[in-house]
Formats: C-alpha cells, sequence, structure tokens
C-alpha cells in the first residue's frame, strides 16, 4: 500500500493482477477487497481502471461520497496521472504530444482491441523521454484522456511499441514494461502518491539512466 487515509487509499498493484475478476475466472483485486476494508463499514472500491498487466498506482475509494466524488474527478479529467514505459526503439524527438482518437474493434482471429481511427472518441497523449539505451527508450506518458488500452495504442502508433505488449507490439519475457508512476487528485487535502518500479522493469530502466531510489 502506498498511502491510506480516510477517504481513499492507493495500492501499488503488482503487473498480472486484474482489478475485476473476468468470465475465465483467476486472481483479481476483488479477492482481497475484505482485507483492505480496515475498519470501514464497506468494502473499498476502486475509483478507475488499470489493465490487469500495468502496475502501480490504483486509487479506491474507502466511503460511498469519496467513490463519488473520485469517480466525478477521472471522468471530469481532473485526475493527474503519470506512467513510465520502456518502448522498442523510441521517438527521435525528446517530447511531443499525439492526438490520435481511438476506437474498439473485435474479430473472431484476435478477439477484441483498441485502434486509432478517425471516427474513434477523442485520446491524447504528451511523452517525454527520460533516457535510452541500444534499442529503446524510457518515457514519460500524461494522458490526457482515459481511454481503454490508450498508452499502449498510442505508442505503437508513433511506431515505438510498448516493450512486451502482446497486442499492439511484441511479446517479451519480462512482461509488458508499463508503470502507472504516479497520481495526483484535487481532493481536500489533496491526494498524491508514487510508485517505485517493479522488479520486471528495473533492468531496462537501469539500462536507459534510472538510478535505484534511495529508501527514506
Amino acid at each position: 500500500m502506498l498511502l491510506l487515509r480516510e477517504d481513499a487509499l492507493v495500492l501499488d498493484k503488482p503487473a498480472g493482477l486484474a482489478v475485476h475478476r473476468g468470465p475465465r475466472g483467476g486472481a483479481s483485486l476483488e479477492d482481497w477487497l475484505e482485507k483492505l476494508r480496515l475498519g470501514k463499514r464497506h468494502l473499498p472500491q476502486p475509483a478507475h481502471r488499470l489493465d490487469a498487466d500495468t502496475a502501480g498506482c490504483l486509487v479506491l475509494g474507502r466511503t460511498k461520497p469519496a467513490l463519488a466524488a473520485l469517480g466525478a474527478i477521472f471522468a471530469a479529467g481532473r485526475a493527474e496521472k503519470t506512467y513510465w514505459a520502456i518502448l522498442r526503439g523510441g521517438p527521435a524527438e525528446p517530447a511531443g504530444r499525439i492526438d490520435a482518437p481511438l476506437r474498439k474493434v473485435s474479430s473472431a482471429a484476435r478477439g477484441w482491441r483498441m485502434e486509432v481511427h478517425p471516427e474513434g472518441q477523442a485520446a491524447a497523449t504528451r511523452w517525454r523521454v527520460l533516457g535510452r539505451a541500444p534499442g529503446m527508450a524510457w518515457v514519460e506518458l500524461s494522458p490526457e484522456t482515459g481511454r481503454t488500452h490508450q498508452l499502449r495504442v498510442h505508442c505503437a502508433a508513433m511506431g515505438c511499441s510498448i516493450l512486451g505488449d502482446p497486442l499492439y507490439g511484441a511479446a517479451a519475457p519480462e512482461g509488458l514494461q508499463l508503470l502507472a508512476r504516479a497520481i495526483a487528485l484535487p481532493l481536500d487535502p489533496p491526494l498524491r502518491a508514487t510508485a517505485p518500479p517493479p522488479r520486471h522493469m528495473r533492468a531496462a530502466l537501469a539500462a536507459c539512466g534510472w538510478r535505484e531510489e534511495p529508501v527514506a
């Protein structure tokens, strides 16, 4: 757990753990909600989405009023979300913004996925390169909208998919190299939390210049 307060808590969700139970079963965050009640009348509930294979900051509301307030903040686009990713290759420029609408498509052969399409929902992501290594780049991603798989599709659309993304790039033994690094919400008092890099991302991050953070 990264943060605990009366109205909300922020978890450092591990990669591979789904937030909600899927039709095929398997472990999910729902299996742990009772242990996260921590004296409250109601079970805490996720206030936003995070892909199963994405690690890092996940905000849960601890009361019904708090969950409603959190939902309104995310729906209005007032949440400041920061992600770290390792990209294959990497963009040529040091920073930029991609504005590419997304829509959901599905087929019997590939199942469902998201794609860039002019008739899709508006989606925009700001990005900047934090470090580079041969064949890859460490980038900070700041989504301005919250579409499904937005960061994964936008990176792939730039020609540098996220390392380990089997749907929009290529699978890798290390798994998806995407971290929900930080979250900031305009609550009273403001909520801020930062997640450390997960173990499966540290080798690539270190190759790109990241250094182990000292323990406070």
